[in-house]
């Protein structure tokens, strides 16, 4: 469902107090604590997220008071309730988290009462404001239902505390400001997310990775997870090319390895320790996905003169 008129705020609105109880959804918007309903994040890109709903709608949600750990939004079949598809942190409502985070604003914690279970939750006995939380940090981890999950911790805001700004792209420089480092941050997300070929590398490796040659089974039906990674990276002041050829099929852990410098391509595609020069293992590859020698080449540039 799309927002109503009122614009994004951030803070608790005059009026009303941590620990106050609200019928419904519409009792939140008339308060101004929540815009949306039928969603748990309100906010935009644009300005951040100024609120979110617990409705207990993800298994991987935790919440020990003063710290919760918040599933995104995204990747859940609206008619069975379960998740069918990997989120991104280009969806919008994880994309207004991270620029919470980045910029420092507070987010209002609203708990639903009474979650009905089954594929459509509902509050059965209404809403409780939390009061003001910081987004602490996220991370991209893959969830108990096999899919990969956008996850935000949250930590209560003591009175009289100004939550800081937050670099939230761990490869960002230092010559932009933290805005524009979490809006390439999110852009990148979301090429890698909404790109056919991600897909295609994927399926084409039947998602074992080039190279450890881990495949992860993550589901009781056999369902295998791995990432796509761009070779050269994609976005300002990279500029990779969001095609096959400069793509790698790859588990979390190598892919994290390689978007740091700490694994690399030769000429030759194999792999070597971006801070050693070692030898590490042959590349992995299948007919029909030719690697671009050239992002090779690039991604190596860009680690020349790293050192950890």
């Amino acid at each position: 469902m799309t927002a109503r008129s009122k614009s994004v705020s951030f803070g608790t609105p005059d009026g009303v107090t941590e620990g106050d109880w609200f019928k419904s959804h519409a009792d939140l918007y008339d308060h101004g604590l929540h815009r949306f309903s039928g969603r748990g994040i309100s906010g935009t890109e644009k300005t951040g997220a100024d609120s979110i709903v617990l409705s207990g709608g993800y298994i991987d949600d935790r919440d020990e008071g003063d710290v919760i750990v918040y599933t995104g939004e995204g990747g859940r079949d609206r008619h069975s309730g379960r998740m069918n598809a990997d989120q991104s942190l280009g969806d919008s409502g994880n994309a207004a988290l991270v620029i919470s985070q980045a910029l420092g604003h507070s987010v209002r914690v609203i708990e639903g009462l009474g979650i009905t279970k089954g594929k459509r939750r509902r509050a059965t006995k209404g809403y409780v404001y939390r009061g003001l939380f910081r987004v602490a940090e996220h991370w991209m981890t893959v969830g108990q239902e096999g899919f990969r999950i956008c996850q935000f911790k949250l930590r209560k805001i003591e009175p009289g505390q100004v939550p800081p700004p937050q670099r939230v792209d761990p490869l960002a420089g230092t010559e932009t400001t933290f805005e524009e480092q979490a809006r390439r941050y999110i852009s990148q997300d979301r090429l890698v997310r909404d790109s056919r070929v991600a897909s295609a590398v994927k399926r084409m490796h039947h998602n074992t990775c080039q190279i450890c040659r881990a495949r992860l089974i993550v589901s009781p039906e056999g369902e295998a997870y791995s990432e796509a990674a761009h070779i050269q990276a994609v976005g300002k002041p990279h500029h990779g090319a969001d095609q096959i050829e400069n793509m790698l099929c790859l588990c979390p852990t190598c892919h994290a390895l390689f978007d740091r410098g700490a694994l690399q391509l030769t000429d030759d595609l194999d792999v070597i320790n971006g801070i050693t020069g070692q030898f590490r293992a042959a590349l992995a590859q299948v007919k029909g996905h030719n690697i671009g020698i050239e992002f090779a080449r690039k991604h190596r540039e860009r680690w020349a003169d790293r050192l950890l």
